[in-house]
């Protein structure tokens, strides 16, 4: 290729960088054409942004609800996609004897060259039996499930390419049909509260006015500070946000829980196709934020997705694998002191200090680093 050197200025560009002629003389590729004091650290955020596109993202969100409150259409909704195409609906004699099951979908999404990994868990058969005293088990163990295989694979020796299939988020549908929250809702939220974030959404909002909506919103934010139930809290706005953003999270704040209605039909309202219910009196418009909070749970969910995934990481996470370590350090703990005492067992009330639980923490993963070195050196000899 050849470069010309001119009066007027003008770019051309390769397939490696561009290079800039102007009348004053062309500057090399490296050299600093920004003012004086100016070194590039302001251009680390692009290179994370860059990694981050090529990358893609992770996401999974639990749905968890009686059946019949719109859980499906209203997750379609939220992400323009048909996540269950082949889903078949049990009938009324097909429900006696289901028991609660997880059924996970997962779907590439890419909108403006970002893609997204969404991975949804649909809880079929939760609060349909006669005795749901047991319906919440199956749930709890597929989260600690997901956290143990996470905490396995970072263990492991290929820890670049994990997939973190871990809860991120799960939104808790209330029926509208009711004052407040029924037994259930309030037990299964005080199981889950420590492992997950959760995010209470009032199904079917359109069945109610907006006076009736308001009154079962302070009833349930009444009822979960009454029992002590831990939910998504939004974060605070820092000082240095602009006044719109600021105004967006406070507006989040009160909306919750959200009453929302789900769908995938496109109607014609006044000449413009929008995404509705229609009724004789009327069309309820998904997006409008006049008709439901549809548009708030999913700006909820879109701008504060990186902040439930860290919660998720640095909290619950965090808390499962304090308590798996604990708890393999008291086994460790228990058979070393059985040892001792000549198979007598341990000793009745006597407990770890802190230092010594620490160490044999320390002692049990350096036993771990020594067992994956000798079996590399192991797979090293038998290649040779």
């Amino acid at each position: 290729m050849d470069v010309v050197w001119c009066d007027t200025p003008i770019i051309v560009k390769t397939s490696r960088f561009v290079v800039g002629c102007h009348s004053s003389g062309c500057h090399p590729p490296f050299s600093n054409v920004e003012t004086s004091g100016y070194v590039g650290f302001a251009n680390l955020p692009n290179q994370v942004h860059r990694k981050s596109v090529k990358k893609g993202f992770e996401f999974t969100l639990m749905v968890v609800g009686e059946s019949g409150l719109g859980k499906s259409t209203l997750v379609n909704s939220l992400f323009l996609s048909d996540l269950y195409p082949e889903r078949v609906i049990p009938n009324a004699v097909e429900k006696q004897n289901m028991t609660v099951k997880l059924d996970a979908s997962t779907v590439e999404i890419e909108e403006r060259g970002v893609k997204l990994r969404l991975t949804v868990v649909d809880t079929p058969g939760f609060g349909d039996a006669i005795d749901n005293s047991d319906s919440f088990s199956a749930i709890l163990e597929y989260i600690d499930e997901q956290y143990e295989r996470f905490l396995r694979d970072e263990s492991g020796l290929n820890r670049r390419n994990i997939v973190d299939n871990r809860i991120h988020c799960c939104f808790y549908f209330i029926s509208p049909f009711g004052h407040g929250m029924k037994p259930l809702d309030i037990e299964f939220m005080k199981k889950l509260h420590c492992k997950v974030n959760i995010v209470p959404v009032i199904a079917k909002a359109d069945v109610l006015t907006k006076k009736e909506i308001q009154r079962l919103k302070c009833r349930i934010l009444q009822e979960i500070e009454d029992n002590g139930i831990k939910i998504y809290p939004l974060p605070d706005c820092d000082s240095d946000e602009d006044e719109d953003y600021k105004e967006q999270v406070r507006q989040l704040k009160e909306a919750v829980p959200f009453a929302v209605c789900g769908s995938t039909t496109l109607l014609e309202v006044k000449g413009r196709k929008v995404r509705g219910r229609l009724y004789p009196w009327g069309v309820v418009e998904v997006e409008n934020p006049d008709h439901c909070d549809f548009i708030k749970l999913r700006t909820m969910l879109i701008t504060h997705m990186q902040d439930l995934q860290e919660v998720t990481q640095e909290v619950h996470y965090e808390n499962y694998r304090s308590e798996r370590l604990a708890k393999s350090v008291r086994k460790n703990t228990n058979s070393v002191i059985k040892e001792e005492n000549g198979g007598a067992g341990i000793v009745p009330g006597e407990v770890l200090s802190e230092k010594d639980r620490i160490l044999r923490e320390k002692e049990e993963e350096i036993r771990r680093m020594q067992e994956k070195l000798a079996q590399m050196q192991a797979k090293f000899q038998a290649q040779k």
